[in-house]
């Protein structure tokens, strides 16, 4: 299977059979301009307004700006403490339903979020990591590292490139990544600690923060165009296999945002078995510009476009439910359909994303 010339947006079908969310954006994103008729987007941009789902989250957002008590919660999760979505996925969670970046709950956010991108040693910005890292300073380092990344991964899709703060932060957490695939550690990451195999707390690899504050600097990408080949090249390399653990101070976590090589895991084919995840990651790599460098991201790519019909939607044989993705960590990203009992909301999701992806690839669009 080859990646194809061009594609089809089914918008009128998306208009009968999917979300406002995704309504929305298809006619803002994906269409071409020459396509976007100023009255129905005007009443698309109202209905995502009204859509209860976002009015829903934005209620939990607290004084402080922030959600759940905690920063990069993804939901529930024991391990971690979590006990629901934290500020980071809510925020963006809000910017996938289309809810524009001037909005007050965002405002709210980004006064805690640019506070973390300054280095401020408050203890305060440790959220709900403040009492384990007290005593435990490699913990500590830890979480304002992986918060630092955070934070600069949704300012970066609330459009604040232009930001000398977040150029900056984002500007050293690149040079970082590059000096972990310039370094030996790139072809050992692992060694043992505590009995187990852990990453060593040197590496700095690419995680799924970095990966999308990258893919929404446009110009980061451009002055560091040699920096994005090479993480194209290691993001071809595969994944290892064996499990391992992130070493943080004197704590044993999941590696929950950690990219190490090629996440897809896909077959020669192009079969993969998270296709949420698949389609979280291609568009990632379209925004990067990296998506046809990657072997594996032509092939599933290509066989996720072969699987569209006539019209540009996504109709995969043997489809009984909508995809669901094992990672938690795209839970701000998956789904945008919401709850029903439609066939055709099992396709949505991807239909959209498939046509916005073909966009950011510059293939040529056609509305029907």
């Amino acid at each position: 299977m080859e990646l194809p010339a061009s594609h089809r947006l089914p918008l009128s079908w998306l208009l009968e059979a999917a979300s406002p969310p995704i309504q929305y954006r298809a006619l803002a994103e994906a269409a071409p301009e020459s396509a976007r008729d100023p009255e129905l987007l005007a009443t698309l941009r109202q209905a995502v307004f009204d859509y209860k789902p976002a009015h829903a989250i934005a209620r939990k957002q607290r004084d402080s700006g922030l959600w759940g008590g905690n920063l990069i919660g993804p939901g529930p999760l024991k391990a971690f403490g979590w006990k629901e979505a934290g500020t980071v996925f809510q925020y963006r969670r809000l910017l996938e339903l289309g809810w524009p970046p001037d909005l007050r709950p965002f405002r709210l956010t980004e006064r805690f979020l640019f506070r973390l991108l300054s280095r401020d040693e408050s203890p305060e910005l440790l959220v709900e990591f403040q009492r384990p890292a007290k005593g435990d300073p490699g913990f500590a380092l830890w979480v304002r590292q992986t918060f630092r990344e955070a934070a600069a991964a949704a300012l970066a899709r609330a459009g604040h490139a232009e930001d000398p703060r977040l150029r900056g932060a984002a500007h050293r957490i690149a040079s970082d990544i590059v000096m972990f695939l310039r370094g030996e550690l790139v072809e050992k990451p692992f060694r043992k600690a505590q009995g187990k195999t852990v990453l060593d707390p040197l590496a700095y690899p690419p995680t799924l923060f970095s990966m999308e504050m990258l893919a929404f600097l446009p110009v980061l990408q451009r002055e560091r165009a040699g920096f994005v080949e090479r993480l194209g090249h290691y993001l071809s390399t595969p994944a290892p296999r064996r499990a391992f653990w992130v070493l943080a101070g004197r704590k044993l976590l999941k590696p929950l945002f950690v990219i190490l090589g090629d996440p897809l895991r896909s077959d020669a084919q192009g079969r993969v078995t998270d296709v949420a995840f698949a389609v979280y990651w291609l568009e990632l790599l379209a925004r990067l510009g990296v998506v046809r460098q990657v072997p594996s991201a032509s092939r599933v790519l290509a066989r996720l476009f072969n699987e569209c019909d006539d019209q540009g939607v996504w109709t995969p044989k043997n489809l009984r439910a909508m995809p669901r993705s094992t990672n938690p960590a795209i839970t701000h990203y998956w789904p945008l359909e919401g709850p029903g009992k439609s066939p055709a909301q099992r396709q949505t999701d991807v239909t959209f994303r498939l046509a916005l992806i073909a966009r950011l690839m510059g293939l040529p669009i056609e509305v029907i």
